[in-house]
């Protein structure tokens, strides 16, 4: 009996040093401002580090009903001074839409922590269910005409298509033409309707994939004349950069060449241009393991990182990286340029995280000797 009794005693006593260590651990891996691990990238020489808001001031809206939550996210400062943004299957923001929508438009009015939003109806719904619906994974206005790209073209979970508006979202024309060659494109973004843009030309970035949930190697950028973004032929493609770190185009889409690489972690992303810092910051989702039945779902629980770099092209250094962040981060995200703080340290994170329009506040710590 007393053997018993011992044996017991050190089964409770290994159990609850092994729940306290598995305690800590999850504490860490749990901390938002942790430090970084893997990150591709070094330290930004600007940014020394980034502090997330407690996870109980997160806002989220756009819920659905259950897990069937509205998701992707992408969002564009407009000439009306609002945010327009798509949202993939679910039911939008309050008062719902009656049925589920593979692909649905909404404005956001105000601030990120006083804002209301609107659904807005569009000949450019879909009821198209994961792959087989059109789903927006950019959006960007330019000079009062809206643009989206859409994942998922084919139908079938591949392919990227255009398509334009200059009713604010109502309605929509499609381009006839498709990139075959890549699954997720999404706009850079920068200022109210393209204010403060770097140049007349309008850039693209994708992971160089067909596929919107299989990874790849490396991210690419491309461009176009802002007045020509309609017509596949005018766009080039970032083949490498010479000597003097300046950017090589190509009209050839076998040119290109990679802008950013992470080895088989390059999917879902968002990226804009903060003025007061002079700096491109470009959220990236790391996605599931090999093996994983959707290796882009991390609605529930996943990790990313916030890259910054001085022009799209680079170089690229490491904001933050968390290979499991405290919240679901969600399938994409990004940083809105309208609710960037005048001095650049004040940022809300757009994500889709739980399925749900959430926004939750970041501050920025720059290197003393930026400042």
């Amino acid at each position: 009996m007393k053997q018993f009794v011992f044996f017991a005693f050190l089964v409770f006593l290994c159990h609850s040093v092994l729940a306290e260590e598995g305690n800590m651990e999850i504490k860490q891996m749990g901390n938002p401002n942790s430090e970084r691990s893997k990150a591709p990238y070094p330290q930004s020489p600007v940014i020394e580090s980034l502090d997330w808001a407690p996870d109980s001031t997160i806002i989220r809206r756009a819920k659905g009903k259950g897990r069937d939550g509205s998701d992707n996210w992408p969002l564009t400062w407009a000439d009306d001074g609002h945010l327009y943004t798509a949202y993939g299957d679910g039911y939008g923001f309050e008062p719902k839409v009656p049925e589920k929508l593979g692909l649905g438009f909404a404005r956001i009015i105000g601030g990120p922590t006083d804002f209301a939003a609107e659904n807005i109806r569009s000949d450019a719904e879909n009821k198209g269910s994961g792959r087989s619906g059109k789903k927006g994974s950019g959006i960007l206005m330019v000079d009062s005409v809206l643009y989206v790209w859409l994942f998922h073209a084919d139908d079938k979970g591949g392919q990227c298509q255009l398509a334009w508006s200059d009713d604010y979202a109502k309605t929509w024309t499609f381009c006839d033409w498709k990139f075959q060659e890549f699954g997720l494109c999404t706009f850079i973004n920068y200022g109210k309707n393209y204010g403060g843009a770097r140049d007349n030309y309008v850039y693209t970035v994708t992971h160089d994939g067909p596929m919107a949930d299989g990874p790849a190697d490396r991210m690419i950028l491309m461009r176009v004349p802002k007045d020509k973004i309609k017509y596949r032929d005018q766009y080039e493609f970032l083949k490498a950069l010479d000597g003097d770190g300046l950017p090589v185009w190509s009209s050839d889409i076998q040119d290109r060449g990679a802008v950013f690489t992470h080895k088989d972690s390059c999917l879902r992303s968002g990226i804009s241009y903060s003025a007061p810092l002079k700096r491109y910051l470009w959220w990236q989702h790391i996605p599931n393991e090999p093996g994983h039945k959707d290796r882009g779902d991390t609605r529930f629980t996943g990790g990313f990182g916030i890259y910054d770099a001085p022009e799209p092209w680079g170089p690229w250094t490491t904001v933050y990286f968390t290979e499991q962040w405290d919240v679901g981060p969600g399938e994409r995200a990004e940083l809105p340029t309208k609710w960037m703080s005048d001095d650049g340290k004040t940022l809300y994170l757009v994500f889709s995280g739980n399925d749900n329009f959430s926004v939750r506040k970041a501050t920025l710590h720059l290197n003393q000797t930026v400042e």
